[in-house]
């Protein structure tokens, strides 16, 4: 396959499906197609606000049920869970593993591909579960739950496509290397698209800030995936993805309650 997925110029309606399918774990025709690979890239923000809205449904149903605005943020983050099958929530833990439990690339890498969970990984997910759960609580108070949601989860899915593009490939198979990267203009496909999803929910003037919040937090993660394993796995992509919607949720906490 090669570095970048070559740009054939069309934007399929079929890639939302592709992006469904490789994004979460619906029941559809298209789960585990990458037929199209990274080309159907530009369509993951769709996907991530699709999930973000049925977090936000969940957390805004329970609240109208009545139920404590602790536990409808705790539905939410389940329901966004058992959508995706937390695929993102392992990249992050595989990622805290290797990254910080191994001396070398190899090892680290070789870390990241072990199905054992070790002490950063756990500690890993217990932060960012807490941390999101007390911010989604922040947004149900304020009665932005839904908005949020779908606004955050598009600029995490955004943020993959973009260290798809910026960052070579730290092995040569996996997930990510059999979707491949792709072309800078579905990139910026993706960051339009997530743009315009989060000024639609949101507004610009939050919308700015989430995003600035968002890609601070994909930076870091770039640089950090770099400097350790020089490039990507599927695993930093969801790792990237979970930190820049906490990140974009933090800020939406600020800007809007």
């Amino acid at each position: 396959m090669p570095e970048h997925d070559k740009d054939d110029g069309l934007l399929r309606s079929r890639d939302l499906w592709l992006a469904l399918g490789l994004l979460t774990r619906l029941p559809l025709p298209a789960h585990g197609d990458l037929t199209r690979g990274a080309r159907a890239a530009w369509a993951w923000p769709l996907a991530g606000a699709i999930i973000g809205a049925l977090g936000g449904a969940v957390a805004v149903g329970g609240t109208a049920m009545g139920l404590p605005i602790a536990v409808a943020a705790g539905l939410a983050i389940t329901a966004a869970v058992i959508a995706t099958g937390a695929m993102h929530e392992d990249g992050l833990a595989d990622s805290a593993d290797g990254l910080w439990g191994g001396w070398t690339p190899a090892r680290r890498l070789e870390i990241m591909r072990d199905s054992h969970i070790g002490t950063y990984g756990v500690l890993a997910l217990i932060v960012s579960v807490g941390v999101k759960w007390a911010l989604l609580v922040s947004l149900i108070e304020g009665n932005v739950i839904w908005p949020a949601m779908i606004a955050s989860a598009a600029l995490g899915r955004a943020g993959m496509v973009g260290l798809m593009t910026a960052l070579p490939f730290a092995r040569q198979d996996g997930l990510a290397h059999s979707v491949g990267r792709p072309a800078a203009s579905t990139a910026i496909i993706a960051g339009l698209l997530s743009a315009g999803v989060v000024v639609l929910t949101i507004g610009p003037a939050a919308g700015l800030v989430s995003a600035i919040a968002a890609v601070a937090a994909l930076i870091g993660t770039g640089w950090l995936a770099h400097r350790k394993i020089g490039g990507q796995t599927g695993d930093i992509l969801g790792a990237g993805q979970q930190l820049a919607e906490i990140a974009a949720l933090a800020a939406l906490v600020v800007a809007l309650t």
